[in-house]
């Protein structure tokens, strides 16, 4: 072990001791890409993704989230407790991420949004390959009540997503895809079916010893819905993982998980109603014993720097507050 990490598990150990007094910090992923993307600098690539799993199983105890709930319960978590989750359900969740896990014997829990398996795209994916697939030097989209973007470059192409994303999040899940859907359709431009996993490569993840958590089915801000229409989103995409696994789904994680804006508490205890062990957010912080279950902290690890990425574990265990929407 290098002496940076052996100082930072050191380190750890005495800000994260064993038992109630232990802090858990829980990872967030989306993508593990074959090679970096220019228009997707925030996903981290194979080769970075290996060197992370190497810098966190030599820093932190990666335990399964399943069994972390239960520590946080019993107040018997292991020191320097660490958990590694995915959200939406890519298809290089299984083809990259899964080979390098297994690789460094290590465990992770993957939320995936049912209505998106076998074929489908998520709107932001929708963004993403329009500007990737323009091929002119600027996109004006004045005419749908959005924006003039340039092209031209690289680093303009990635400004175009961004902004297209801010502008669309938050707009009923019906009217962002057809926004996108009408620009697809006059730009000709025709969206890839292999972004999002197969039900097969979900059943795969499960065989592997990977824990498979519930994420709705079409990934709406449940915030904006209706409860009827939210409770409906969480408990079908439930049911449907656990058609394709076969196993019980005990962990639930909040679409885009910022507390008080995209879940309020009564999406908690949905979750607890609707039979989930716990539930993840995307609040910054650790969590500890006495911590909400249906409120857990995540955080993203993003330096792309291999040392910055080791420190900013050992930070993360200095958290002590962060944000919830009240006890579920």
């Amino acid at each position: 072990m290098n002496p940076v990490n052996l100082a930072l598990r050191t380190f750890g150990s005495l800000v994260s001791p064993s038992g109630r007094n232990g802090r858990l910090s829980i990872l967030i992923y989306h993508r593990v890409l074959k090679k970096a993307d220019p228009l997707l600098p925030f996903e981290v690539d194979a080769e970075r993704f290996d060197a992370q799993m190497a810098a966190l199983k030599a820093i932190c105890n990666v335990i399964p989230l399943h069994e972390a709930v239960q520590g946080l319960e019993s107040g018997k978590l292991p020191s320097r407790a660490a958990c590694i989750t995915f959200d939406d359900g890519y298809a290089d969740n299984h083809d990259v991420a899964l080979p390098i896990l297994e690789k460094h014997n290590l465990h992770a829990t993957f939320f995936v949004a049912t209505g998106y398996l076998d074929g489908g795209i998520m709107f932001n994916d929708k963004a993403i390959e329009i500007v990737r697939r323009a091929e002119r030097n600027d996109l004006d989209l004045s005419g749908k009540g959005l924006g003039v973007y340039s092209l031209e470059r690289s680093e303009a192409r990635r400004k175009a997503v961004a902004h297209l994303l801010s502008d669309l999040k938050y707009k009923p899940l019906e009217e962002r895809n057809e926004i996108m859907d009408s620009i697809a359709a006059d730009l000709e431009i025709s969206f890839p079916e292999d972004i999002m996993m197969t039900s097969s490569q979900v059943k795969a993840l499960h065989d592997a010893g990977m824990e498979i958590g519930g994420h709705t089915v079409h990934h709406p801000i449940l915030s904006r819905l209706e409860n009827a229409a939210a409770r409906k989103e969480m408990m079908e995409g439930k049911a449907r993982l656990e058609e394709i696994t076969g196993n019980r789904v005990r962990i639930f994680a909040y679409p885009n998980g910022i507390p008080g804006r995209d879940y309020l508490v009564e999406h908690a205890r949905m979750a607890k109603d609707l039979g989930f062990e716990a539930a993840v957010s995307t609040a910054k912080g650790v969590s500890r014993s006495g911590s909400d279950l249906f409120q857990l902290p995540r955080f993203t690890p993003w330096d792309m720097d291999i040392s910055r990425f080791s420190m900013r574990l050992a930070a993360n265990l200095l958290q002590t507050d962060f944000a919830t929407v009240g006890r579920s």
